[in-house]
């Protein structure tokens, strides 16, 4: 009996056009339960290792991507700051899918509809490997923190305000 391969999503269609390994690791989705922290425990890593994608935008009307550890809480100070804003919110959540081509639990900077510029929390290169979204829920990529900052474009940044309440 042959194992099903998860279907290639464009997040990793693009890190094949790079030349960038990664590895694609399927869990179960839970609808109810979408936080980074229960996908982490999924996949068998640490919450601070699997990085969730935030959508945001400034008070000059651009969007952005901010990628934080997925134990962690985005500062909008930091990240207004490091786009150089005044102001920075998190876009509502029906925005999520148009903007990005995404949908809530699924959302991947690579491979994103537009190309909005990503802001990285610089814990990102505190680990040998990293998990974040392959474009679609139930599926993880796994790969170094440099090909995640090539592929992405990212920008590394301060971006978080502490570890969040438990």
């Amino acid at each position: 009996m042959k194992t099903a391969h998860p279907a290639k999503t464009n997040a990793a269609r693009l890190l094949d056009t790079l030349g960038i390994p990664y590895e694609l690791r399927p869990y179960e989705v839970d609808p109810d339960d979408l936080t980074a922290i229960s996908v982490a425990r999924k996949i068998g890593l640490p919450p601070e290792q699997v990085f969730k994608t935030l959508v945001a935008h400034t008070n000059t009307g651009d969007h952005l991507f901010a990628v934080i550890p997925g134990d962690a809480e985005l500062d909008l100070k930091k990240l207004a700051h490091a786009a150089g804003a005044k102001k920075a919110e998190l876009a509502s959540l029906k925005d999520v899918e148009p903007l990005t081509g995404y949908i809530r639990g699924g959302v991947t900077v690579m491979g994103a509809k537009k190309p909005f510029p990503a802001y990285a929390d610089e814990t990102i290169e505190l680990f040998d490997q990293i998990s974040v979204s392959a474009g679609q829920r139930g599926l993880q990529l796994i790969l170094a923190p440099a090909d995640y900052l090539r592929a992405a474009e990212a920008t590394i940044t301060d971006l978080t305000k502490g570890p969040a309440p438990a």
